[in-house]
């Protein structure tokens, strides 16, 4: 079987499920912060067509979890954001002002409040969460040492309000899932290492979603993990699945020189 694949996708999720976790989206852990929890996440960079069909799989497993959205036209999709928020999933903003200001502080707040309530216009918006915008200098949560997002009734920021000192991070940026070397930003602080639930001891690195599977099957996860899914990177279909592994290999490259460059 591939990796990446919706098939592995629903597989994946399954091996969470038979483990014992139960899905939250990011509001529905801030109000019920429980264990073993999986805070599902999902970053819609562009295909929004992907988001849905995810979303579908989800919604028939009984699991609901949050989409953040972009408002660039690759992402911002009216159709596809409504019905995901009528499957029952959370909508959030996948903020990018201050990088699109280019670091224009004021230009960039009020960039933020139109983009919120164009998205607000389709659905609830209890949450953010930035985009990485790998390829500008600014990172877009520092717009918050500024201002403050919750003015716009904002309970959360995905990755400034969770306590990662007690919640894994996993991501599957990179398309791997251990590509911290080719993440910019998107990446949990450093200094907060977690402990798995069996034995105590520390969590391991996966390569694969394979290797997160035969994790699960084996009890040795962690019991609170944020998992962030970019739902472009799923595909069943060949084409634009070689699309994405070859695409997102060459963007790893010019990452990997980026985070190199800046550290």
């Amino acid at each position: 079987m591939r990796d990446f694949t919706t098939d592995t996708l629903h597989l994946f999720l399954s091996s969470l499920i038979s483990a014992g976790y139960s899905f939250k989206s990011v509001a529905g852990y801030l109000e019920n912060p429980s264990a073993p929890a999986i805070i599902l996440r999902h970053d819609v960079d562009s295909r929004p067509g992907n988001s849905l069909v995810c979303a579908e799989i989800e919604n028939r497993m009984g699991i609901t979890g949050t989409y953040y959205f972009r408002t660039v036209p690759q992402s911002f999709d009216e159709t596809v954001i409504r019905k995901i928020s009528s499957l029952g999933h959370e909508i959030g903003y996948h903020y990018e002002d201050l990088a699109v200001a280019k670091g224009d502080f004021d230009k960039a707040i009020r960039l933020f409040r139109e983009n919120l309530a164009k998205l607000r216009r389709l659905a609830p918006v209890e949450t953010i969460c930035m985009h990485g915008s790998p390829l500008s200098k600014h990172d877009n949560r520092l717009l918050w040492d500024k201002y403050s997002y919750k003015d716009s009734g904002i309970r959360a920021e995905a990755y400034i309000d969770t306590d990662f000192r007690t919640v894994h991070y996993l991501t599957d940026t990179g398309r791997r899932w251990n590509g911290d070397r080719y993440s910019v930003r998107d990446r949990a602080p450093a200094d907060t290492p977690i402990k798995s639930q069996a034995e105590g001891r520390e969590s391991i690195g996966f390569s694969s979603t394979f290797d997160i599977i035969r994790a699960a099957d084996a009890n040795k996860l962690p019991s609170v993990i944020m998992m962030t899914l970019h739902p472009q990177r799923w595909n069943n279909s060949i084409l634009p699945w070689l699309h994405e592994l070859v695409w997102q290999n060459t963007k790893n490259v010019v990452k990997r020189s980026l985070t190199t460059y800046r550290s």
